[in-house]
């Protein structure tokens, strides 16, 4: 299989969020991509070599996550959703999302996280399973018992 590549054209079509090319240009988004391919490997593995088209799209959404992030962050716009909050004595109370690991909260932070999120749980690598218990294997389970 051969790796996936970027493409502004497919990306922006994509994502229409990233339209302005003046806003982002097209090295910032392919420098974007291009550290999606840290969180997922390019090269594809067991869960995805049997759909290229799942790996270019896992990548893709992992980009467009990392933008929205950045584009949060960068203007001072928190990644979580405030409760509540006082003045006096300064108390802020901040609602996490429904997940139970600290990628998935990450993830949970854009729209696109949740889709790469969503993709993710259908083409994770569950490994081999062979089933049954070993002493099943044989006319008796063990210490002879029936």
């Amino acid at each position: 299989m051969t790796p996936p590549v970027y493409s502004d054209a497919n990306f922006r079509a994509q994502f229409p969020q990233f339209a302005d090319t003046t806003a982002f240009p097209e090295a910032m988004l392919q420098a974007y991509w291009t550290m999606a391919t840290a969180y997922i490997n390019p090269d594809g593995g067991p869960g995805w070599c049997k759909n290229p088209a799942q790996l270019q799209l896992a990548i893709d959404l992992m980009a467009a996550h990392l933008t929205a992030s950045y584009v949060l962050i960068n203007a001072g716009t928190p990644t979580v959703l405030v409760q509540g909050s006082t003045e006096g004595s300064v108390s802020v109370s901040l609602t996490p999302p429904p997940v139970k690991t600290a990628y998935g909260w990450w993830l949970a932070t854009t729209p696109y996280g949740l889709q790469l999120r969503a993709l993710l749980a259908t083409v994770q690598n569950v490994g081999f399973y062979f089933g049954g218990l070993p002493e099943r294997a044989g006319f008796r389970k063990v210490a002879g018992v029936f």
